[in-house]
């Protein structure tokens, strides 16, 4: 597995995640209970023992560097490859405008000598918002067997996302069609994960820029599809691509369930996270957490249900939480009532308040709010 390098894409893009992203990417968002979104494809490379990941950055990316570090947490503090970040004042602003880039093409232009540099044969291109747990080497293996020129991972559950990418897929597993904008998707939900040569990419990248064009599921799929060999992997497990506050509350709600954890989190292929350093969680003698996660340094002397609880959230003898996603050193003062909230770092609620959204709808407290 030495022949397979990492890109990851964590460049800011239009989603609706609203105060979730006011400082962050939609990479670096809490998801879990303990882990941040782009600890799951980067624990997916680790997993296939790939040594070299870049990972692309353009705005709001303070948080994302605060968490990754070195890049020890998961193996890639090395002397030679490892982790490398491609910082935005790496990037030529020629070829778009604004604050963001066009397309996936136009971000790896920016980056074109490091392109030059990648030792492998091959890459894996995936998005640092995508929470899944995949089997990489296994993808690759059956992406040299095929002899295809690009292996599209594909989702096979009936989740739909805003401005996803869909395949249509024949019986033999090469892709037919490639969609998009899509009133009633139909096909396959691709999962913005690529296998590709090293090659190929960087004939792709210098004739996409050489002709303007930017956009890799348009330019290069779309355009290429009759004439490249492109293949689809079907996984059948779990797989959340956060692009939205209602689908990130969703996909949360989702790992309350016990069969949908042991698949995410299966020990085969472990998902590394930056430790929380916190002491054991302390369920006082009138605390009740009822099918919730709640991580270490927790205080719990209310109730808790149906929630997911980050490192060190408070919760105060008299309070209610239910049904809602609280982050790092959340705090719920006495006898407040919290229900389909979405709660950022350091957010005070205080006593007696009550705040109530809906599933549909779940309310959002930006980061440092105190309410």
């Amino acid at each position: 597995m030495n022949g397979l390098h990492g890109i990851i894409f964590s460049y800011e893009k239009r989603s609706d995640l609203r105060e979730l992203t006011e400082t962050r990417t939609s990479a670096s968002i809490p998801f879990g209970g303990r882990y941040r979104a782009v600890d799951f494809a980067l624990s997916n490379l680790m997993n296939a023992n790939v040594g070299d990941v870049g990972i692309v950055l353009h705005g709001r990316y303070q948080s994302l560097l605060d968490h990754l570090g070195t890049g020890k947490d998961w193996d890639l503090s090395r002397k030679r490859g490892g982790l490398k970040i491609l910082p935005p004042f790496a990037y030529s602003r020629q070829w778009g405008e604004g604050d963001f880039f066009r397309g996936k093409i136009e971000a790896l232009g920016g980056v074109r000598s490091y392109l030059d540099e990648i030792r492998q044969d091959y890459v894996a291109l995936m998005d640092g918002d995508l929470v899944v747990n995949l089997p990489i080497s296994e993808i690759l293996e059956e992406h040299i067997r095929s002899g295809a020129d690009v292996t599209a991972v594909c989702g096979s559950d009936s989740f739909r996302v805003e401005d996803g990418t869909y395949f249509e897929v024949g019986q033999d597993g090469r892709v037919s069609e490639v969609l998009y904008n899509l009133h009633t998707p139909r096909g396959y939900r691709g999962l913005e994960v690529y296998i590709l040569s090293t090659q190929l990419l960087r004939e792709t990248v210098d004739d996409c820029l050489s002709h303007d064009r930017y956009s890799w599921r348009r330019d290069v799929l779309q355009s290429h599809v009759h004439d490249m060999n492109i293949r689809a992997y079907i996984w059948g497990g779990y797989a959340a691509q956060i692009r939205s506050v209602r689908e990130y509350y969703d996909r949360s709600m989702q790992l309350l369930d016990p069969a949908i954890r042991a698949d995410l989190f299966c020990p085969q292929r472990p998902i590394r996270a930056k430790s929380a350093d916190k002491a054991s969680s302390y369920i006082g003698p009138k605390g009740r957490c009822v099918n919730s996660l709640v991580s270490d340094g927790c205080s719990v002397e209310g109730l808790v249900e149906n929630s997911i609880l980050f490192p060190g959230v408070i919760v105060e003898e008299g309070a209610q939480v239910r049904n809602c996603v609280l982050f790092r050193e959340t705090a719920v003062r006495r006898n407040a009532e919290l229900a389909y909230i979405i709660a950022d770092k350091n957010v005070e609620v205080l006593a007696d308040r009550t705040l109530i959204g809906h599933s549909s709808y779940p309310l959002v407290l930006a980061k440092g709010s105190r309410v």
